[in-house]
C-alpha cells in the first residue's frame, strides 16, 4: 500500500511525519520504505547524504523494474530504507506510470514524503497528480490560517489531514474540518522533544513514542514474510 504525505507549505511537519509513519510501518509490518520526493529525509534521520542516484535518475533511466529500484535505497536499519530523491529534474511521462507500479510491486508498507502540493505542469505535477490516484492522499499541516488558507486555495485532493497540534494556535481541528471538508485522521503534538531529536540527527535511531503513537491509525498490517 501506498500512503502520500503532502504539505502546502514549507514547515508543516510533513518531513518528520513522513519518517515517523515510516518507522512505525517498519514496526508493524517487519519492513518498510520511505520515499524521498522533497529531498529531506536523509537529513531527518540522521544519514549522510546519499551519494549516488535516487528516484529521479531511475525516471529518466530508459528501464528498470521494481527490483533496480529497490536498490537504490538506503538502510535506515535492518527494517526501515530511504529511496533518496535524486538530482534528475526532467524524465518521461510513461516512467511516472512504471514508478508507481514499481513502487506497488514492493513487499512492504510504502510511505511518499511529496513535500509541497505541485499541480503545475511538467515532470513533477504529472507525477504528483499520478501519485495522488495510485494512492491513499494525507495533508499534513499546522492549524495555521496561512496554511488553511493555501490549502483551500490550491484544492489539494487528499482523503485527509494529519494535524500537527501547537499550543496557543487560534484555530483546532474542527476548523481545519469545517473549512476544508475533510476528516483529521491524526493529531501530533509538536513536542520539544521530536525537535531536538531531528537537531541531533536522532530520529532514524529511535522515533519518540510520542509521535509514533498517534499514527497508529494510519497503519496498513501487511506482514513480510521472513
Amino acid at each position: 500500500m501506498l500512503q502520500t504525505l503532502w504539505s502546502v507549505k514549507g514547515g508543516s511537519g510533513v518531513t518528520v511525519v513522513a519518517a515517523a509513519l515510516g518507522a512505525a510501518q517498519a514496526d508493524r509490518a517487519g519492513r518498510a520504505v520511505i520515499v524521498d520526493l522533497c529531498g529531506d529525509q536523509p537529513a531527518a534521520l540522521g544519514l549522510a547524504e546519499p551519494p549516488g542516484p535516487g528516484v529521479t535518475e531511475w525516471l529518466a533511466s530508459p528501464d528498470g523494474g521494481a527490483r533496480s529500484l529497490a536498490r537504490l535505497s538506503v538502510p535506515v536499519d535492518e527494517h526501515l530504507a530511504v529511496l533518496p530523491r535524486g538530482e534528475v529534474h526532467e524524465w518521461p511521462r510513461e516512467r511516472v506510470e512504471e514508478l508507481i507500479a514499481a513502487l506497488a510491486d514492493l513487499p512492504c508498507p510504502v510511505v511518499v514524503d511529496a513535500g509541497v502540493w505541485h499541480e503545475a505542469p511538467g515532470p513533477a505535477g504529472h507525477l504528483h497528480a499520478a501519485l495522488r490516484g495510485a494512492s491513499r492522499s494525507l495533508l499534513v499541516t499546522r492549524a495555521c490560517y496561512l496554511s488553511l488558507r493555501r490549502a483551500i486555495s490550491f484544492d489539494v485532493p487528499v482523503d485527509g489531514v494529519v494535524l500537527v497540534r501547537e499550543v496557543g494556535r487560534a484555530l483546532d481541528r474542527g476548523d481545519l474540518e469545517a473549512a476544508l471538508g475533510l476528516p483529521v485522521v491524526a493529531t501530533v503534538d509538536w513536542d520539544p522533544a521530536v525537535a531536538r531529536a531531528v537537531d541531533g540527527g536522532l530520529l532514524g535511531r529511535r522515533v519518540p513514542r510520542r509521535l509514533t503513537r498517534p499514527l497508529r491509525g494510519l497503519l496498513v498490517p501487511e506482514v513480510v514474510a521472513a
